[in-house]
């Protein structure tokens, strides 16, 4: 990686109020849904941080248990003022990002990347070299990343079928082999289980030990 000749960039993480994220988990996760939301912002940030091309993450969240996780591992939290929806606290993590560090570029990346690897991150980002660049998620419909060069707005088109609108808005895809853990975010318990199969961070592990205990009358048991 040390010739990688890109600025570093500042991730923005939205994360919705655990209570009522991953709704589409609820069916196969019903007691454990939250903490799995929860856990997959942490996994997600702790990642995006061990990237050497991050010089910050800031989360945009106003649940205070995902707040004091994500402060824990490194990242900031920025309250979601707008609360008006995904694309309004993206674009207020932008601005924050844009003010505080203006020479950096700054890239949205999806809360639900359990499975993320530093290193596939890594590429992603080195490759952004357009004004503004994205990686279509695994079901090839939506988006994970959105990432825009310094003094570039970030223009974010997040929602039902946001990869199509994305690249009608003049963002570049990212077209790289080995970064299916950037691309698999988790909406349904098979996303889930894909997740598991490619490898989950430290906190979704702890919770499918969790889910596998009370399936089994049992706890602590490995993922």
């Amino acid at each position: 990686m040390a010739d990688l000749q890109v600025a570093p960039w500042i991730l923005a993480i939205p994360v919705k109020r655990t209570a009522i994220a991953k709704s589409r988990l609820a069916p196969a996760y019903p007691q454990h849904r939250p903490e799995l939301a929860r856990a997959f912002a942490v996994d997600t940030t702790a990642a995006a941080l061990a990237s050497p091309l991050v010089r910050a993450v800031l989360v945009v969240t106003d649940d205070p248990s995902v707040a004091a996780d994500v402060t824990a591992a490194g990242a900031y939290v920025v309250p979601d003022l707008p609360a008006a929806g995904l694309n309004e606290a993206l674009l207020h993590g932008a601005a924050v990002a844009a003010a505080e560090f203006p020479d950096d570029g700054v890239a949205a990346l999806s809360a639900d990347l359990p499975a993320l690897r530093p290193a596939e991150l890594t590429a992603v980002l080195a490759a952004c070299t357009a004004p503004r660049s994205f990686v279509i998620d695994q079901p090839g419909t939506g988006t994970t990343l959105l990432a825009a060069a310094p003094g570039v707005p970030l223009d974010p088109r997040f929602g039902v079928g946001s990869a199509l609108a994305h690249q009608a808005s003049g963002a570049m895809p990212i077209e790289l082999t080995g970064i299916e853990s950037v691309r698999r975010d988790v909406d349904t318990a098979a996303d889930l289980a894909h997740a598991v199969q490619l490898g989950v961070g430290p906190a979704t592990a702890d919770v499918m030990s969790l889910v596998l205990g009370a399936a089994t009358g049992t706890e602590g048991l490995a993922c």
